[in-house]
C-alpha cells in the first residue's frame, strides 16, 4: 500500500480523499489543512462521507513530510498563490513523494514550461528521488487523452474542438466565481481569468501538448472571447444574488492555429444562470457537461456528464479529474522519478476497483 497524503480539503481536496480511500493500492496517511478551525477533524468527514476513516486532519506539514510518505495529492488552490503552491510542491518532491496536483497550469505541458517553474521542480527531483504530475481540473483528460483518443477513431480530421459548458452557481467556490471570473461584477470589472493572455497562459499548454501528440506544428495561439450581462436579477441557491446588467456569462476560445485555421480549440462557456447567453451552446440536460467534437469525416462528438455530492455537476467534473490524478499514483511510485504530464501517463482503468464498496 502506497501511503498517500492528501494536502488541502476544499473542491479538489474532499474529492481526493475520497479517491484515495476508494483505491486499493493506495492508504490514506494524513491529511493537512490551512484552516485552524478544519485541524482535528475527521478526514471521512471533511470529505463529506458518512463514515470515519481514522485520519485526523493536521496542519504540521515538517511532521507529515518527515515520515516519508510515499505520494502527496497537492489538493490546495494555485490560482491566486502559484508561488506558494510551487514552494510547497517543491518540498514534497524533496521529500522522496510522488507528486499529483491541478495547481500549477504551466506544468500541464511540462516540455515547455517557463524555466522558473521547470528548474526548482527538477531540482528536487534530483535531490529527493519524487516525481511530478500535473493535470487540470476544467477537467485535464477533457482536454488532452480524451480528444487524442477520440481522434484516432477518424478517418480525416479537420479540427478538434473541447468544450467546457457550465453554469457557476454550482461551483463551491464563490470567491473564484465572482472575483476570478467576475459573475455579478460590472461589465467593465476586469475580471484576472479573463485578462489578455490569461486563457492561454492557463489552457495554451494542452493546445500545445495536443499538437504535440498529432505531430503538427503550431503557428500561433489565438484567443477569443465574450461576455454577456444578465438580463434580469435571478437568485442562486448557493452564491445569492446577481443583479441585471452585471457579467452573467463569459465564452472564450483558446484556438490552436496549423496552417492558419484554428485546427485545436478549447472552448469555455460558463455561465451564472441558463437565462443568460441561451443562445451559446448549452449541456445536453442539467448544469454542466463536458463535450469534444472531432469535425471530419466520420463528425464525431462526445458529451461527458458527471455528477458527485447528490447532483452536482461541478462537483462531478472535480471529481473525474482527480480520478485522472489519483489513478496515476500507482503508475508514478513505479516509474522512474521524473517530470511527467498527460502523454506520458496511461489511461488507467479501475484495476481492484469494480464493484467495491
Amino acid at each position: 500500500m502506497i501511503s498517500t497524503v492528501v494536502w488541502g480539503t476544499g473542491n479538489v481536496g474532499r474529492a481526493a480523499i475520497r479517491a484515495v480511500e476508494a483505491h486499493p493500492a493506495l492508504k490514506l496517511a494524513a491529511v493537512l489543512v490551512h484552516n485552524p478551525d478544519k485541524v482535528g477533524r475527521d478526514a471521512g468527514e471533511l470529505a463529506g462521507l458518512d463514515h470515519e476513516l481514522g485520519v485526523a486532519a493536521g496542519e504540521d506539514i515538517d511532521a507529515v513530510l518527515a515520515a516519508g510518505p510515499g505520494a502527496v495529492v497537492y489538493a490546495a488552490s494555485g490560482d491566486i498563490r502559484p508561488d506558494e503552491a510551487l514552494a510547497d510542491i517543491v518540498r514534497a518532491i524533496r521529500a522522496g513523494a510522488v507528486v499529483v496536483t491541478p495547481a500549477l497550469y504551466a506544468l500541464y505541458d511540462q516540455r515547455n514550461a517557463p524555466a522558473e517553474l521547470r528548474e526548482p521542480v527538477l531540482d528536487a527531483i534530483a535531490a529527493g528521488g519524487g516525481s511530478l504530475f500535473v493535470s487540470g481540473v476544467d477537467p485535464g483528460w477533457g482536454n488532452d487523452v480524451l480528444p487524442l483518443l477520440i481522434s484516432g477513431l477518424g478517418t480525416t480530421v479537420d479540427a478538434i474542438r473541447c468544450q467546457e459548458i457550465f453554469d457557476y452557481s454550482t461551483y463551491d467556490q464563490e470567491d473564484s466565481v465572482r472575483n476570478l471570473v467576475g459573475m455579478g461584477q460590472p461589465m467593465d470589472y476586469g475580471a484576472p481569468m479573463l485578462w489578455p493572455e490569461m486563457p492561454t497562459m492557463v489552457w495554451g499548454g494542452q493546445i500545445r501538448l495536443m499538437a504535440r501528440a498529432l505531430g503538427v506544428e503550431l503557428d500561433e495561439i489565438r484567443e477569443t472571447m465574450d461576455r454577456r450581462p444578465l438580463e434580469t436579477t435571478v437568485r442562486t441557491t448557493t452564491m445569492g444574488e446577481f443583479e441585471a446588467g452585471t457579467q452573467g456569462a463569459v465564452r472564450f476560445e483558446v484556438q490552436g492555429i496549423v496552417g492558419g485555421e484554428p485546427r485545436i480549440v478549447i472552448e469555455h462557456v460558463t455561465r451564472i444562470h441558463p437565462s443568460c447567453a441561451p443562445d451559446w451552446p448549452v449541456p445536453p440536460n442539467g448544469d454542466g457537461a463536458h463535450r469534444v467534437v472531432i469535425e471530419g469525416r466520420p463528425r464525431i462528438e462526445v458529451t461527458v456528464e458527471a455528477t458527485d455530492e447528490g447532483t452536482n455537476r461541478s462537483a462531478g467534473g472535480n471529481a473525474t479529474a482527480v480520478g485522472r490524478l489519483v489513478g496515476a499514483i500507482d503508475w508514478l511510485v513505479a516509474a522512474e522519478p521524473g517530470l511527467y504530464d498527460a502523454l506520458d501517463i496511461p489511461l488507467r482503468p479501475a484495476v481492484g476497483k469494480l464493484g467495491r464498496k
